[in-house]
């Protein structure tokens, strides 16, 4: 393989990529991300995770590095755990997507992500780090802005159901799905990784062809569009594996941790 420069800046998604199936964060991939730190590169974890999903990640990997959380709406300060920015989906444009998709879409239920905490429809089936976490239900998902607002459908998967939302609500939010199931998570108009992975690089004078960056998910296709070498893990959604520079070993064979231990050797 074609060696490659040192990147300035090492971006990568969690779930399906850095992580194991299992949600940990193996030895070798946190010594990989202590390799990053150390050099002075800058290390940003992008993930569709909210902050309140960030805390034994951050346990896991010694505190290093910055989070760009809930794709692209919020960054977190993983050294000192907190929420340093955030982009909300405001009140007046929930209500109008909602009521589209309400209109259109039968059988959607919705959850909605804020800075701090979340909230659910009553008939909306909790998954992931979720299963066990006690959420306030509510009778309306638009009473205040929010991070992230998520539509879950029992019987469409997500690439179809992805295209339908974005074919009706598409010009009022962002939507993508990092998921198997047909979740759609929808952010702020043109609030991507990408865009806050680019706004964070640029008060670093970074260029994106400085930027390595790794994912999975077609949440993960901004990001990997903006950087100047991008990598897929053998996991990978086929969308993904289309649009990449490069493939990388699966997140349980610690692809992650391969390449950057070729490039911070």
């Amino acid at each position: 393989m074609q060696s490659l420069p040192t990147p300035c800046l090492v971006a990568t998604d969690l779930d399906g990529t850095a992580l194991r199936t299992d949600g940990t964060v193996s030895p070798r991939t946190v010594a990989a991300f202590g390799r990053v730190e150390e050099s002075g590169a800058m290390l940003v974890f992008v993930t569709g995770r909210p902050p309140r999903w960030m805390g034994e990640v951050a346990g896991a990997v010694r505190h290093r590095g910055l989070a760009i959380c809930a794709n692209g709406a919020l960054i977190y300060d993983l050294h000192t755990e907190r929420i340093v920015e955030s982009h909300l989906i405001a009140v007046e444009v929930l209500q109008e997507v909602v009521g589209q998709l309400r209109a259109n879409v039968s059988d959607l239920v919705f959850s909605v992500e804020y800075e701090v905490g979340f909230a659910h429809e009553s008939d909306f089936l909790l998954g992931g780090l979720d299963k066990h976490a006690r959420a306030v239900r509510v009778d309306s998902v638009t009473a205040r802005p929010c991070v992230k607002l998520l539509a879950l459908h029992p019987a469409l998967g997500p690439d179809e159901l992805q295209a339908t939302v974005h074919g009706l609500v598409g010009h009022l939010v962002t939507a993508t799905h990092s998921s198997r199931r047909g979740l759609i998570e929808m952010s702020a108009q043109g609030v991507t990784k990408a865009s806050a992975l680019a706004a964070l690089a640029g008060q670093h004078e970074i260029k994106p062809s400085e930027a390595i960056a790794f994912g999975d998910m077609p949440n993960d296709l901004p990001m990997l569009s903006w950087a100047g070498t991008s990598y897929a893990v053998a996991n990978a959604h086929p969308d993904v594996l289309a649009a990449v520079d490069h493939v990388t070993a699966a997140n349980d064979d610690d692809g992650v941790a391969q390449v950057i231990e070729r490039l911070f050797g």
